[in-house]
């Protein structure tokens, strides 16, 4: 643990009493969300600040942003977090286009008010919910695997109930 320089002496330049030992010295620790949010934007103002760098890094965003959202949009039709993966390219984005931020935020207001109406619903309807959601990737899950593979899994699923 690192020490103030005369860690050995206390306060006013007094020896340490004996048994006492000295207060420790506080350390900056880089788990704070702002600070470090502050520091992403001083660096990317800097790289904007010249003509390549504002270049490379529009070009630089634009390119892992579309690899991120066509990841997620080839994920949307199996089951598994898709949507999440899309939107999360959509922030990438969003650092560097005005238009994918007003997208982000529009797609966060509608998803919060999906979310708060969801919940405000009795059990029944939630339900209702669920279970015609799990009915939708069902359907989905059935075509891209009929579509993709050549395999009918209700067919698959019948025939091997049908020899037991």
């Amino acid at each position: 643990m690192p020490r103030q320089e005369g860690g050995d002496r206390q306060p006013g330049g007094a020896p340490p009493s004996p048994g006492v030992a000295p207060e420790p010295t506080t350390v900056a620790v880089d788990d704070d969300p702002p600070a470090r949010r502050g520091r992403l934007r001083t660096t990317l103002d800097l790289i904007r600040s010249n003509p390549t760098g504002r270049a490379a890094l529009r070009i630089g965003v634009g390119v892992t942003g579309a690899i991120v959202v066509i990841i997620g949009l080839i994920l949307v039709p199996l089951p598994g977090p898709g949507w999440l993966i899309v939107i999360g390219g959509l922030a990438i984005w969003a650092v560097e286009f005005h238009w994918a931020r007003r997208l982000l935020a529009f797609t966060r207001r509608h998803v919060t008010a999906w979310t708060r109406w969801v919940t405000r619903q009795s059990l029944l309807v939630r339900g209702a919910i669920a279970l015609a959601c799990f009915l939708f990737v069902s359907v989905v899950v059935w075509l891209s695997v009929k579509l993709g593979l050549g395999i009918d899994l209700v067919a698959t699923v019948l025939k091997y109930l049908a020899t037991n």
